[in-house]
């Protein structure tokens, strides 16, 4: 941080803390972040792919299909009358 008194932004910059950077060495940055991951490979890119279908579609099902039977039935009873 910056030493007693005085701007403290100022200070920040003399120890390198904070640097202003071009607008095109932010893209870099991004390059390079992405560079350090560790990417799955097409195998497990695929399982884990087709888990996250099944689970959207047991959950569409059990939204769309059971709890709306569910619902409508309870709201059709208590409100309608029916």
């Amino acid at each position: 941080m910056a030493r007693g008194g005085g701007n403290s932004l100022r200070g920040m910059l003399e120890e390198g803390q904070v640097r202003r950077r071009g607008r095109l060495a932010f893209f870099g940055e991004i390059y390079s972040e992405l560079a350090k991951v560790t990417w799955p490979d097409r195998q497990t890119a695929g399982r884990l792919t087709m888990l996250v279908i099944g689970v959207a579609v047991v959950m569409g099902l059990f939204l769309g299909v059971l709890w709306d039977t569910l619902l409508t039935a309870i709201v059709e009873r208590l409100f309608l009358d029916r």
